[in-house]
């Protein structure tokens, strides 16, 4: 009996962990070479620096918190992002849609391209109740409008196109009224080419205190690093491919560590995002993250203010994605 109990348990353990060492090796194991800890900014990252904070402290610090109740504020926060694409010499577009009797904005900028297919950019712009989100998403707005400028009046293959979205937070997350689902079934609708989706996601939270970094699971805290220093890639097994030539665009180039997991939607924190809503549409899509709850202590608190980001080591990833959308065109 206790023989059969020892052979039992044996296979369990096996099995196990050879589901893991897949998992490892076609969800986890990333190409291009890492980095062990963030360089020095360059002179141009100095100032996309202050670009970043200068429009999280606009958001987050002077508009504040931002959703359907406190409706007004989410409007001058979609009037902010619209001015910011306008100035930068684009042409904002408002894809609207009523909401329980409310007009609610996602905001479009788009830089044609010689070929149909479509790299889009994404970031969500209200924040939870109860709190300002400078992180969530305070951050992934403003690495949006920070790239929005620096691909503005540039020639490309694809065609680019920066979207913030509304309505990503609870009690629409994940439902049929999340402003990037909205937005994505109006793209399938009418047979937009997407090639790839990148949705920024509260990326401006980093951490060198050992066991700064959790996971939603031991097992994924068996391959990656405890410490939170770091920006993820993520994505769903359907789009591995597109995670695993951004990521490696991004260590080609960036100055940064990362890690990346192409892994199920229903694992904690992978569908946490506007992605979520591309890939019920058919679309590939990533997140770009610093992994928020796992990570960040102030997430979805009214404590997630501008002062708790680490505005170099933001200003690395956001320079780093400039990269990631470069090489993806050329493809």
């Amino acid at each position: 009996m206790l023989k059969r109990i020892f052979f039992g348990t044996l296979r369990i353990t096996i099995a196990v962990a050879a589901i893991l060492a897949l998992l490892w090796w076609f969800g986890m194991r990333m190409p291009g070479k890492n980095i062990s800890k963030a360089e020095a900014l360059s002179s141009n990252e100095i100032a996309l620096r202050e670009e970043l904070h200068a429009d999280v402290q606009k958001l987050a610090g002077e508009i504040d918190e931002r959703n359907m109740w406190y409706y007004p504020q989410l409007n001058a926060a979609a009037d902010f992002i619209e001015d910011s694409f306008a100035r930068a010499g684009l042409h904002p577009r408002r894809d609207s849609y009523e909401l329980r009797g409310q007009t609610c904005h996602n905001i479009e900028a788009e830089i044609p391209g010689a070929r149909p297919e479509i790299l889009l950019v994404g970031a969500h712009y209200d924040s939870v109740f109860g709190s300002p989100g400078a992180n969530d998403n305070g951050s992934g707005v403003a690495a949006l409008l920070a790239l929005a400028r620096r691909f503005a009046g540039k020639t490309s293959q694809h065609t680019l196109r920066f979207v913030a979205f509304v309505n990503e937070e609870p009690p629409y997350f994940l439902s049929g009224e999340m402003g990037s689902l909205v937005y994505a079934g109006r793209c399938k609708a009418r047979g937009d080419k997407i090639s790839a989706m990148i949705s920024l996601e509260t990326i401006g939270y980093f951490s060198d205190a050992p066991n700064s970094q959790v996971y939603p699971s031991r097992a994924l805290g068996a391959f990656y690093p405890k410490v939170g220093n770091f920006i993820g890639f993520v994505s769903n097994v359907h789009s591995r491919t597109l995670l695993r030539r951004a990521i490696a665009v991004f260590r080609k180039h960036a100055k940064i560590p990362s890690e990346g997991a192409a892994l199920p939607w229903f694992i904690p924190g992978v569908s946490w995002s506007d992605q979520w809503s591309f890939w019920k549409r058919g679309y590939p899509g990533i997140m770009i993250t610093d992994t928020a709850p796992f990570r960040y202590p102030y997430y979805h608190s009214a404590n997630d203010t501008p002062d708790k980001l680490d505005y170099d080591r933001f200003a690395l990833v956001v320079s780093g994605m400039e990269k990631v959308i470069e090489g993806l065109d050329k493809l």
